[in-house]
């Protein structure tokens, strides 16, 4: 991948502002093992085996080198001594903490290159302090974890190098913060699931960095968060089509497709991004392509590498190519009369169609031509018939074949084996022999009903396991014996009317648990024995209705936890006391009528995005809430049966609130909400259901409040010939709005339930 240019400072000028600035600082002595310059204000200390920052350091140092030491941990305020440093250099430190506030006095800063460590986490407060950071290199990590907020403190960030780490999956929201930043690279990941507000917030992105990744098809929600992005690399990713309207941004200009798995490619799908200017499609498996309908200003069309057979039905893209001045890069495959021909230089005329017999005969032709000769070559990679397997990339397929059985001898090397769609029904002990490198394994779709004792038995650096819309109801203590290193595992979309209880127990390091769309039907102590460091549990859509109080007792470190769609009556407060660390909890969609005092108390601290959303909740504790603070930032409430509200005034930290379908009562008691929509920078949606007068109307806009008791009425116009506005008084009738409301739907006046506890 073609390299940017770092920023660059004028060291000269930088040297002499920071020695007026620090006039009367005297420079310390220089680190035995560095070697100083004080005209640069420079410090180089690479390749000493230092343990720690070197506390020694002038203060007026502007430039710090300490590549190639054995820091592994950067503490809390490692770098206070030295606070104006513009650069510093931290690759090959064997660093694998950044602890919070490590960075927090470097205000100064601007880049920050912290490549080739062991960094595994970004903790939501590791880069507090770098207010004026506009360059963070973190390529060559181990990453596999954003929190929520890492990024917060970067408004000034232009470029966030992300290459070769372990990251998988992008949760909403993970990139908060950066308001400058112009490209994110995050090429050599694993990235396979990306939220669809992934990439929210990154309004001034405009080039972004997909490629070598394992995404199976074109993220169109996450990536139409990006208003600005001109450049978009998604090269070399396992996908095989691109349908209608895929592509929806109307300022990219280039896109980069190549080296994928596409075998079709919709006429339409750039219909909603009319600015692409150059789109490179080789190295794919497309024998043909349509006019495409969209990009006007289209000047380059790579299909170098691609299996076209010119015929006829390649004459209305050449004729298309013609007209638009498009230069076709690529070359024909077929007929044999045309084999190796530049598409650019063909004249219309010349693609002609066969009778349809001497046509397939034509193509079977060409077919054998490329078929491997059976005789191996030394170099040949080894692959099962009927399965396609890539040397260069590593990857092994023998996707929608109709198999019954687990091939065998795959490349020792295979990375990604891709087995969905076939009919193995039963996975035997030992299945996978002689892959112990393979990574990610997708089993999807494969009526899988019962996996033996030791089924994966030595893949010992499997990660990603997928086992989507199976049979599968239940799971053996021994299932997943063998994958000391499985981190994410998926298991939504199977017959599961149990939770697998003892399942997990041989997986260590498991983070992420899928059972989305099942039928378990409750969750019992204990159910999570042996994941004591899952941080992601996805539940949404079963049939839960009871959640014992002590639950998630054994995963202490869960963080995520969507319970939606279920069949909840209240919130599991009791069975979340062990959850410290919960930032996301989802309760939508679960028939809770009321929330009781404190119910979020256990995990208030660390509470970020809380959504109680369409659950036809009618009525809140004023205390439902208590604890939670500033430190929450989503709050969903929308379609539900609230005519008021607790108070929302600590939450001043919220940068998503929705409370959209709710009946509020628009009278005095609800004056606090009004208040704290006046006094907040964010769109509320919140509308009045009652009384009928004025049914409809954003709360924020009607004048009722102007006159409850301590507000002022709204000043009297004495313009001439103008009448002030009439002002609606509060009578008798609007404070019994809430009784009247009860008295018409046939229920009692507002008060405690009976279900509250």
């Amino acid at each position: 991948m073609p390299s940017r240019a770092l920023v660059t400072v004028a060291w000269p000028h930088v040297a002499l502002l920071v020695t007026f600035t620090v006039s009367h600082v005297h420079p310390s002595p220089c680190p035995r093992a560095c070697l100083c310059d004080n005209i640069q204000l420079t410090a180089s200390c690479v390749g000493k085996n230092l343990t720690e920052v070197p506390p020694t350091v002038s203060e007026i140092t502007v430039k710090m080198d300490l590549r190639g030491n054995s820091i592994q941990e950067l503490h809390t305020g490692a770098f206070q001594h030295t606070p104006y440093l513009t650069h510093l250099s931290l690759q090959r430190c064997d660093i694998r903490q950044v602890r919070e506030g490590a960075f927090r006095s470097l205000g100064r800063l601007i880049f920050l290159n912290l490549a080739n460590n062991n960094i595994e986490i970004l903790y939501q407060e590791s880069f507090d302090g770098l207010s004026s950071l506009k360059q963070l290199l973190l390529d060559h990590n181990r990453i596999e974890e954003i929190q929520p907020g890492a990024f917060s403190q970067l408004g000034f960030l232009n470029l966030l190098s992300l290459t070769h780490n372990q990251l998988v999956y992008l949760p909403n929201m993970v990139f908060q913060g950066l308001q400058n930043i112009k490209w994110l690279r995050m090429s050599y990941n694993s990235l396979n699931t990306l939220d669809s507000e992934a990439f929210a917030g990154l309004f001034t992105l405009t080039r972004l960095s997909l490629d070598h990744n394992e995404l199976q098809f074109f993220p169109t929600e996450a990536l139409t968060r990006l208003p600005e992005l001109t450049r978009l690399e998604l090269s070399y990713n396992p996908m095989t089509y691109l349908g209608e309207e895929t592509v929806a941004m109307s300022k990219l200009t280039h896109l980069f497709l190549d080296h994928m798995s596409l075998q079709d490619f919709s006429e339409m799908a750039l219909a909603l991004a009319p600015n692409v200017v150059h789109l490179d499609l080789s190295h794919n498996q497309l024998r043909n392509l349509q006019p495409l309908s969209g990009p006007e200003k289209l000047l380059r069309l790579n299909l170098t590498g691609n299996p076209f057979y010119c015929s006829c039905y390649l004459r209305p893209l050449r004729e298309w190519a013609y007209q638009g001045r498009v230069r076709l890069l690529g070359t024909c495959a077929g007929p044999p009369h045309l084999s190796g021909e530049s598409l650019e230089g063909l004249h219309p005329p010349e693609l002609r169609c066969q009778s349809q017999e001497a046509m397939l005969k034509a193509e079977l032709e060409e077919l054998s031509r490329a078929m491997p000769s059976p005789t191996p070559q030394p170099d040949e990679v080894k692959c099962p018939v009927n399965c396609n397997c890539e040397a260069e990339s590593h990857h092994s397929s023998c996707e929608n074949r109709g198999l019954t059985r687990i091939p065998r001898d795959f490349p020792p090397d295979t990375r990604l084996l891709d087995l969905r769609g076939n009919h193995f029904h039963y996975i035997p002990s030992n299945s996978f022999p002689k892959v112990p490198q393979v990574v990610s394994l997708h089993l999807q779709r494969c009526k899988i009903h019962e996996l033996e004792s030791g089924a994966f038995s030595g893949m010992r650096g499997l990660i990603y396991l997928y086992l989507s819309e199976n049979n599968l109801s239940s799971l053996s203590s021994d299932a997943f014996k063998g994958l000391p290193q499985l981190t994410y595992l998926h298991l939504e979309r199977n017959k599961f009317t149990k939770f697998p209880k003892d399942a997990f127990r041989l997986l260590p390091n498991l983070l992420a648990l899928h059972l989305e769309h099942n039928s378990i039907a409750r969750l019992d102590q204990g159910v999570l024995t042996g994941a004591q460091k899952l941080r992601g549990l996805y539940l949404t859509a079963n049939s839960i209705s009871t959640v014992a109080p002590k639950a998630f007792h054994l995963a202490p470190f869960l963080k995520v936890l969507h319970l939606g769609g279920n069949r909840l009556s209240e919130v599991p407060t009791h069975a979340l006391s062990n959850t410290p660390s919960l930032s996301e909890l989802r309760l939508s969609g679960n028939p809770i009528r009321w929330i009781g005092p404190k119910a979020f108390a256990p995990f208030a601290r660390s509470l970020q995005h809380l959504f109680l959303d369409n659950m036809r909740l009618e009525k809140m504790s004023k205390d439902s809430l208590a604890g939670l603070g500033p430190g929450l930032l989503s709050l969903l409430l929308e379609g539900n049966q609230l005519e008021e509200l607790p108070s929302l005034h600590p939450f001043t930290g919220l940068e998503v609130i929705n409370l959209a379908e709710n009946p509020f009562v628009c009278d005095c008691p609800l004056l606090p909400l009004r208040k704290w929509i006046e006094k907040v920078n964010l769109k509320v949606r919140a509308t009045c259901g009652h009384p009928p007068e004025l049914k409809g109307r954003k709360v924020k806009d009607v004048h009722v409040f102007k006159a409850c008791p301590g507000e002022k009425p709204p000043p009297v116009q004495m313009s001439t010939g103008h009448r002030a506005p009439k002002v609606t008084r509060v009578t008798s009738a609007h404070l019994s709005n809430r009784a009247k409301v009860k008295q018409q739907r046939g229920q009692k006046a507002v008060g405690t339930p009976r279900t509250a506890k």
